[in-house]
C-alpha cells in the first residue's frame, strides 16, 4: 500500500512526486509522549467521540449538514467538540498549531451554515511526519472519507499513536528513506474506522484546494492483526506448518506491528523509484484493474527482496550489535508477512470486482506453485523455504522487466504486454474478450476500448481458492474494525 496520492480529487494544485524536503521540529521528549497516557478514558475525549458520532447522524454524504431544522442542534454538537479540543490541547503540545486551526474550521463550517466542509488550514497545519517519535500520539478531526471504509466525507475523530521503533529510524535515516511515512497504532475512533480502513490519507480530508501531500499515515497495528488473524486461520485449513519464527509473529502482536513497518517502508517508497512507465498509476487515467495489481505486488516484492539482502548481508557479520539483529530478524519477518498475507488475506478480502490487490495474491500464489516451491499435496499445504527467496524475486524481476521494456512501448502495448504476463501464470475466464485477442476496431480505438473490455472479474479464483475462500470468509469478516 502507498502512502502516495493515488488517485488524486479533481483540481490538484501541486501533489508530491518523490519526497518532499521537510524540515523535522525538535523532537518531542519523553514527557511529551507521557502527556496524552491514557487520554482515551478522559471525560474530555469521550464527550468529543459522542458529539462527533451525533454530528454524523445529521451530515450528507458530501459532509454537510442540508437540513436548516438541525441546524441548532448541530452547532450545539460542534461547540462541544471545539470545547473538548481545547481541553485536549495541552496534553498534545506537538500539534497545537493544526488543533487551533482545527477548532477555527469547526467554527467557520458552523458559521457558515454547515455547507460541504473545508478543512484545509486544518489539514495544512497538520504534519505527523515531523514527529515521528515511538509512543507519541495524536488527536485528529477530520471531516474525512476513510480508505475501505466509507465514501462519504462525515465527520470523523481518532486517536492516534505513532509507531517509530528504533531499528525502523536506522531504515529510514540510511538506505531507505522515506519522509512521507508515517505509521501509527489505532487508540479510539468514531465509525469511519469501525471499519476496513487502516490507512489515514491527507487526501481523503473535505478541502476547497488540494495542497501539497507531506505525508500518509497506515495502521500497522490493524495490518498486524488482520494478518495474525486470517493467516492463523489459513494456516490451520490447510494444514500448512508454520516455521518457527513465523508461529512467533503470528503469537506477538507487538513483533508483528514492527514487521509491517519495515515492509511498508520499503513498500511506499518504491512506488516512485525504478525503471517506471512514467508514472506507473498512470494518475487521472482509466487504466485495466490488473496493471494496478502488478504495481502493488511490484512494490511487494521489492520489500521481500530488500529484506532478503538485509537479512544476508546482517547473516554475514560475525558479530551483531542487538540493533542489527533487530532489523535481521524482521528482514527475515518481513518476507514470510509477504508471503502468507498476499496467498492468503490478500487473495481473498474483498469482492470479485475489479480487486486488484485479490488479483496480485493469486498471482503470487500460482507462480510459487508452477514453480514447485509450493505444494498442495494430499489436502496439505507447503512451502519449500529455501527455494522461497529465488522464486519470489524472479516473480519482482519479472514485473520490472516488463517495466523497463514498457518504458519504450506506447500505453495500450504496454497494458497488452502486462495482460500476457499475468496470463502466462493464470487462466482468464472462458469469456474474455482479452484472452481471446481484442477485436481491430478495439485495437484500433482509443484506451478507453481496452479497460472497457475486461472483465470485472477477468482471473476467476481458481478451485482451491474457491474452496479456502468458503472456510475464510467468516474469519476474514471478523477483521473488520479490528483492535490489535
Amino acid at each position: 500500500m502507498s502512502v502516495s496520492p493515488t488517485h488524486p480529487t479533481p483540481g490538484v494544485l501541486k501533489a508530491i512526486v518523490g519526497e518532499p524536503e521537510v524540515v523535522e521540529d525538535s523532537a518531542p521528549d519523553a514527557a511529551a509522549v507521557a502527556l496524552a497516557a491514557g487520554v482515551e478514558r478522559s471525560e474530555s475525549w469521550l464527550g468529543l467521540r459522542e458529539a462527533v458520532s451525533a454530528l454524523q447522524g445529521l451530515q450528507a454524504p458530501d459532509g454537510s449538514v442540508p437540513d436548516p431544522r438541525d441546524h441548532d442542534v448541530a452547532r450545539a454538537h460542534a461547540t462541544r467538540i471545539r470545547a473538548a479540543i481545547a481541553e485536549l490541547a495541552p496534553r498534545f503540545p506537538h500539534d497545537a498549531s493544526y488543533l487551533a486551526a482545527c477548532g477555527a474550521d469547526l467554527r467557520r463550517w458552523a458559521e457558515g451554515g454547515f455547507g460541504v466542509p473545508d478543512f484545509l488550514d486544518a489539514l495544512v497545519a497538520f504534519h505527523p511526519e515531523r514527529h515521528r517519535i515511538d509512543g507519541l500520539r495524536h488527536l485528529v478531526v477530520f471531516p474525512m472519507y476513510t480508505q475501505n471504509g466509507s465514501r462519504e466525507r462525515l465527520l470523523e475523530a481518532v486517536l492516534v499513536e505513532t509507531i517509530w521503533p528504533e531499528a525502523i529510524a536506522a531504515l529510514e535515516a540510511g538506505d531507505y528513506g522515506n519522509r512521507l511515512f508515517v505509521s501509527l497504532r489505532l487508540v479510539d475512533f468514531t465509525a469511519g474506522y469501525d471499519t476496513d480502513s487502516a490507512v489515514l490519507f491527507p487526501e481523503t480530508v473535505a478541502v476547497r484546494e488540494v495542497p501539497e501531500f507531506t505525508w500518509g499515515a497506515i495502521f500497522q497495528d490493524r495490518e498486524a492483526a488482520r494478518y495474525r488473524r486470517v493467516v492463523a486461520a489459513a494456516a490451520e485449513v490447510t494444514k500448512l506448518a508454520m516455521p518457527a519464527d513465523a508461529q512467533r509473529m503470528l503469537d506477538d502482536q507487538h513483533l508483528a506491528e514492527q514487521t509491517f513497518v519495515m515492509w511498508d517502508l520499503i513498500h511506499d517508497r518504491t512506488h516512485m523509484r525504478g525503471d517506471l512507465p512514467f508514472d506507473p498509476f498512470m494518475i487521472k487515467q482509466r487504466m485495466p484493474y490488473f496493471l494496478y495489481s502488478l504495481e502493488e505486488l511490484r512494490c511487494d516484492l521489492t520489500a521481500y527482496r530488500e529484506c532478503v539482502d538485509i537479512e544476508r548481508r546482517l547473516s554475514a557479520h560475525a558479530e551483531r550489535s542487538d540493533l542489527e539483529e533487530e532489523t535481521r530478524e524482521k528482514a527475515r519477518l518481513v518476507q514470510y508477512a509477504v508471503v502468507f498475507d498476499r496467498i492468503f488475506r490478500f487473495a481473498l478480502t474483498g469482492s470479485r470486482v475489479r480487486n486488484y490487490d485479490g488479483l496480485g495474491g493469486q498471482l503470487l500464489f500460482a507462480w510459487l506453485h508452477q514453480r514447485g516451491v509450493l505444494h498442495w499435496t494430499d489436502t496439505a499445504l507447503r512451502v519449500d523455504w529455501d527455494d522461497a527467496p529465488a522464486a519470489v524475486v524472479a516473480l519482482g524481476d519479472a514485473i520490472d522487466e516488463l517495466y523497463w521494456r514498457s518504458i519504450d512501448r506506447p500505453k495500450v502495448a504496454h497494458w497488452l504486454a502486462a495482460y500476457e504476463l499475468i496470463r502466462g501464470v493464470l487462466t482468464p475466464h472462458p469469456a474474455s474478450a482479452w484472452a481471446a485477442g481484442l477485436p481491430p476496431a478495439v485495437l484500433a480505438g482509443p484506451p478507453r476500448g481496452y479497460t472497457d473490455a475486461v472483465l470485472e472479474d477477468e482471473f476467476p479464483l481458481s478451485m482451491f481458492y474457491e474452496a479456502l475462500e468458503h472456510k475464510l470468509r467468516p474469519v476474514i469478516a471478523s477483521t473488520r474494525g479490528i483492535r490489535a
